[in-house]
């Protein structure tokens, strides 16, 4: 028997330090939590199974999976598949962190990794861009058509929680099904993303930059006959970079239709059939609250807009532990057989 999780989950409302927006942000993903969370994920990262599956298109993306520790004769609650943000992985705090919790809990987890994200770059030629959805909305078919063992749910952060409720807007077309899909800090409208990252708190640029010209690093050194960066390399900002790349190495006519090709803003989900939630602060540094505000009322999609918790944090003790993963773990349970 599993524990039943399925109760009301206690109000977030951290105190002191923990109510400072930048504290959530940056503690989620900070070396601090990261140190502690290793030590809890031994047995975890050491029972994952690395999987890598091929897209229509030949794409490659590999994940981890990881079945929870049952009864001989017990069942997993269901599968979850889970999606990082932005020059994360399927390693990051926050995805281990919520993983952890799931399984724990009695649910088989899948961290899938976007491509040229984690120990990825080798797999695929072609650069990572948000617009690549097909290669994730296929994937994720396989992954659900190939679970015959009860419900399949999906859940993503930042970037992540954006590909999340564009996976479940084109489910139905794919001829598969999501039994909840749940957003956690969805980049909504990529173009106020970039706006609030250049005229925010500069931490957050830097760290962005940071993490995009190591990345890009790897994929010039693996293909350095497709590859020549140079150019890239001198600009040092994100707007200017992203120009670039999208000029100079995609069919996009510009910056504005690349941003807007991945934006869930508008009436993109007016249409919306598969069940989703969108749990999201309105203290949020990196997503512009007013962003929520202008979704549509559609009866299949939820929206969770608290007070506080910061850019994917909601860390409710200097413990480090997150809140997150509490609503997370009691909304699957929820929808498990509804």
């Amino acid at each position: 028997m599993h524990p039943d999780h399925s109760g009301p989950v206690a109000e977030f409302q951290p105190h002191g330090w923990l109510a400072n927006p930048h504290v959530q942000s940056l503690l989620t993903s900070g070396p601090w939590r990261k140190l502690a969370l290793r030590r809890r994920a031994r047995d975890y990262l050491a029972r994952s199974r690395a999987e890598v599956w091929r897209a229509w298109d030949g794409t490659r993306l590999l994940g981890f999976r990881n079945r929870p520790v049952l009864p001989e004769d017990g069942q997993p609650r269901a599968l979850v598949i889970l999606l990082h943000g932005w020059e994360g992985s399927a390693e990051s705090n926050y995805m281990l962190s919520t993983a952890l919790a799931l399984d724990a809990a009695g649910f088989e987890t899948f961290r899938l990794n976007f491509r040229d994200h984690g120990p990825t770059h080798h797999l695929n030629e072609d650069l990572f861009h948000s617009c690549r959805l097909a290669e994730v909305v296929d994937v994720v078919a396989q992954l659900r058509l190939a679970w015959a063992a009860g419900p399949v749910f999906l859940a993503g952060f930042s970037l992540g929680g954006n590909f999340a409720l564009r996976v479940a807007r084109a489910a139905p077309e794919y001829g598969f099904d999501l039994t909840r899909v749940v957003a956690v800090s969805p980049v909504i409208r990529p173009l106020h993303v970039l706006d609030a990252l250049e005229n925010g708190w500069t931490v957050y640029h830097r760290y962005f930059v940071r993490k995009w010209r190591r990345s890009l690093s790897i994929k010039q050194r693996l293909y350095p006959d497709r590859y020549d960066l140079a150019a890239w390399f001198r600009i040092r900002d994100l707007r200017g970079q992203t120009r670039w790349l999208i000029e100079h190495l995609t069919p996009f006519g510009g910056l504005d239709e690349y941003l807007e090709g991945y934006s869930v803003a508008g009436d993109y989900l007016a249409g919306l059939e598969t069940r989703s939630l969108i749990i999201t602060a309105a203290d949020d540094p990196i997503i512009p609250v007013s962003d929520f505000h202008g979704l549509p009322d559609t009866p299949a999609l939820d929206i969770e807009l608290l007070a506080r918790g910061g850019h994917c944090g909601f860390i409710d003790s200097w413990r480090m532990h997150s809140w997150i993963e509490q609503r997370l773990i009691g909304e699957l349970c929820r929808h498990r057989t509804s």
